[in-house]
């Protein structure tokens, strides 16, 4: 991966040194593709049958190897044209069909290398657009239009692409590492960009490479971000800094065509002996929440016993009710044994509750 990484910038430094920006993988001045290899092979097919066509009454029909070799060397120029889509290539494909053929073959195959050379030029320009795409077409090297999406024709060496722009929503993952909070705590912060390109002229005419402006620019507001508020801040209040975070970028990126839809945290990440000293303390708060409300519960029961003694002490049967109660609630449900004082049992007259929990397990 890093192999690959390296390459690209490899590239990239090479075009932006040749003035070619890189845009959604572009490099070159056309796309050669599959229809434009199409019409290549049949230009070649072309121009074979009209110079077999004009030489059938002289008898200087091209032999099968013959065309076996300009077919094997058309092919070659073909792959040459996806490694290197350069109109350059093209000029220097169309003199080496003009130097070599008369050299190489004694039939005159000055036909086949008129279309040919006529193909070259017409074969790199054709092109379909897909639905998504947009792209900057430039005429001698200044902004001629955006073309898309559908069939495209360039003219042939004078007009090349600047990019190809992808319109649809993309998502970008850019991160923060090891950035200090305002109360100095390391952080490491992965997060998304969802942004989209509205104007393909500027993107690729007003800024090199704007999917690396962009993960810059949103590096650099994450970090603006971190520094400017607390841990707690950072953990409790993610998606207002996300918003902020998103304005700053957004407007940083609109003169160049793009608006940047939204900004998200996917993680926060702090070390691990931090990690540990907070969930003791979280443990601790916890725990002392607990305590704080067992008292308070404490106090809000001895305050209810409280009132209630009141009312018992100026009324000696409502206790006795009550405690009468109690034992019967006690016998009932859990059915066990009871031991109360004799002159409770006096008092309470026991024996008829007994009686008449004796009578209600009977109808039952």
């Amino acid at each position: 991966m890093a192999k690959v990484r390296a390459l690209s910038r490899m590239i990239r430094r090479a075009d932006a040194a040749e003035g070619r920006p890189v845009v959604a993988g572009h490099r070159g001045d056309f796309r050669f593709n599959t229809i434009s290899a199409l019409v290549l092979v049949a230009a070649l097919g072309m121009g074979i049958g009209l110079q077999t066509a004009l030489h059938l009454h002289v008898g200087e029909v091209p032999a099968k190897e013959d065309i076996a070799l300009v077919a094997a060397g058309i092919l070659a120029v073909a792959g040459i044209l996806f490694a290197l889509p350069y109109w350059a290539t093209v000029v220097v494909a169309a003199a080496l069909a003009w130097a070599t053929l008369p050299i190489l073959f004694e039939t005159d195959l000055s036909i086949v290398a008129a279309v040919i050379t006529l193909g070259l030029l017409i074969a790199p320009g054709i092109e379909v657009i897909n639905q998504w795409d947009k792209i900057v077409v430039l005429r001698l090297g200044r902004f001629h239009k955006v073309r898309g999406p559908g069939p495209l024709l360039l003219l042939p060496l004078f007009d090349s692409i600047a990019g190809y722009v992808d319109t649809r929503i993309r998502v970008t993952d850019f991160s923060a590492e090891k950035s200090l909070t305002r109360d100095t705590v390391p952080v490491h912060v992965d997060a998304l960009a969802f942004w989209m390109v509205w104007d393909p002229n500027r993107a690729v005419l007003e800024v090199q490479d704007f999917g690396q402006a962009i993960v810059l620019s949103a590096q650099t507001a994450l970090r603006a971000s971190i520094g400017a508020n607390d841990l707690s801040t950072l953990l409790g209040e993610r998606e207002r800094l996300g918003r902020e975070i998103q304005q700053i970028v957004d407007a940083k990126t609109n003169p160049w065509g793009i608006t940047i839809l939204s900004v998200e945290f996917k993680e926060i990440l702090i070390p691990g002996e931090l990690e540990d000293a907070l969930s003791q303390e979280a443990q601790a708060s916890r725990e002392h929440a607990a305590r704080v409300i067992l008292g308070r519960t404490e106090a809000e029961i001895a305050s209810s016993y409280a009132k209630a003694a009141d009312a018992y002490r100026d009324d000696p049967t409502a206790l006795q009710l009550r405690a009468m109660s109690m034992i019967y609630e006690g016998i009932r449900q859990k059915g066990g044994l009871v031991l109360v004082p004799s002159d409770a049992l006096r008092s309470m007259n026991l024996g008829t509750v007994l009686a008449a929990k004796a009578h209600h397990d009977r109808t039952e």
